[in-house]
Parts: structure tokens; C-alpha cells; sequence
């Protein structure tokens, strides 16, 4: 578990089983106990229910009543939806921080690309999606419109999935990053249309990279 004194225990299990759905430590169609848990977590099972809860509204897990909890597959459609959502929310986000970012988050941002250039370099992929994520986040706090991040954040669970599983292919983590760069650029420089334009060519990559992939049947819908 975090040690985030100020999160509450759901929200920690929340993020816990979050992050193992979105890695696919727990993959698609994988039952998920309540009570076995609890017990992994050293939590009561309200959390746990609760946070089944939020998953199921961000569309990672499929609660049958009565019957148990499975990670939900892969939905192209909701693939599809979030990119759309987050295609309108960062474009419009990335065009208000180059009209007037503070040198603190410029700072900021250019410190999160240095340490994805490292994990690059490590081959981390999985830190490297952190920062990514990061980095996002990062663009939003400089707006300061917090609640668009959290529904981005909402939507983007299966789209996710997708972007970690494409991550290994060769030069796609490389192209994030030089986008990131790109998109760096035109907001330090000031270039509102270039942020925006460049931001929904980075959103729109993942296409193509699911286009390569050979996922399973079982694995989405």
C-alpha cells in the first residue's frame, strides 16, 4: 500500500488495483475477490468495495451482482469515446498554457522530460509511462483546471491499457517522447495553434499503434 497519509485506504486501493489493471499484472477477464483482497492489502473489505466501485465507473472492471467482479476487457468503443474526450480536453488545455504558462511549470515540464530521456535509456517503460502521465498532469496544473485532469483521468482507463501494451514496440515510446519535445517547444515558444496541433497528433499516435498490435480475441470487445 502508499504511505500517502492523506489519501484515504480506498483511494489507495483504488490506485493500487489501478495501476496493476492498467500494467495488466491483473489482465482482462481475471476474477477479483473481495475477501482475498482485503487479506492482500491488510484492509477491510469496504475499501475494497469501494474501490471496485470506481473502477467500474472508469470502465477497468465489470461488477455482476451476486456473481463477482472481473477486469473488464479491452471495448474498442470506449477506446474510441476516451480518445475523443481527451482529444477536445488536452488540445484546448495545451493552447491555454502556451498563451501564458508560469516559469515554474516550464521548469517542471522540462524536468520530466530529462528523467524520460533516463528511463528511456533504462528501457523503463513502465516509469516512462508515469512520467508521461505526469507530464499531462503537469499542463493541467499550469492552466489550473485540476477537475479537467480528473476527467481525463475518468475516461482514459482502457485507453490506457492499450498505451502500455504498445510501449515495447520499437521507436513508439521514442516518437512519445519527441512529441513531448515538440510539444514542449511550441508552449515555451509561446505558439497556442502549434501546442494544440501538435498535442492531437501525439493523442492520435496511439491508432496507429493499436493497429499493430495482435491482441487476443479474449482480450477485447
Amino acid at each position: 500500500m502508499r504511505s500517502d497519509k492523506n489519501a484515504s485506504v480506498a483511494t489507495q486501493v483504488h490506485y493500487r488495483l489501478r495501476q496493476q489493471i492498467l500494467r495488466l499484472n491483473l489482465k482482462p477477464g481475471k476474477a477479483l475477490s473481495e475477501k482475498e483482497l482485503s487479506l492482500k492489502l491488510g484492509v477491510s473489505r469496504t475499501p475494497v468495495r469501494e474501490a471496485f466501485i470506481r473502477l467500474s465507473d472508469e470502465g477497468l472492471v465489470d461488477i455482476f451482482p451476486q456473481r463477482g467482479t472481473i477486469v473488464a476487457p479491452i471495448r474498442m468503443e470506449e477506446i474510441k469515446e476516451a480518445q475523443f474526450l481527451r482529444e477536445i480536453l488536452e488540445t484546448a488545455i495545451v493552447r491555454r498554457a502556451a498563451e501564458n504558462i508560469k516559469p515554474k511549470f516550464l521548469r517542471m515540464l522540462e524536468a520530466n522530460l530529462v528523467d524520460q530521456k533516463k528511463s528511456l535509456s533504462k528501457t523503463d517503460y513502465t516509469e516512462f509511462m508515469e512520467l508521461d502521465e505526469e507530464f499531462h498532469h503537469l499542463l493541467c496544473q499550469a492552466v489550473s483546471f485540476p477537475r479537467a485532469w480528473r476527467v481525463v483521468q475518468s475516461v482514459k482507463g482502457q485507453l490506457d491499457r492499450m498505451r502500455f501494451i504498445g510501449l515495447p514496440e520499437p521507436g513508439h515510446a521514442s516518437l512519445m517522447f519527441h512529441q513531448h519535445s515538440v510539444i514542449l517547444d511550441a508552449v515555451r515558444n509561446g505558439l497556442p495553434e502549434i501546442a494544440s496541433n501538435e498535442m492531437a497528433k501525439h493523442l492520435t499516435e496511439i491508432w496507429g499503434s493499436i493497429q499493430r498490435m495482435a491482441l487476443e480475441e479474449s482480450a477485447f470487445q
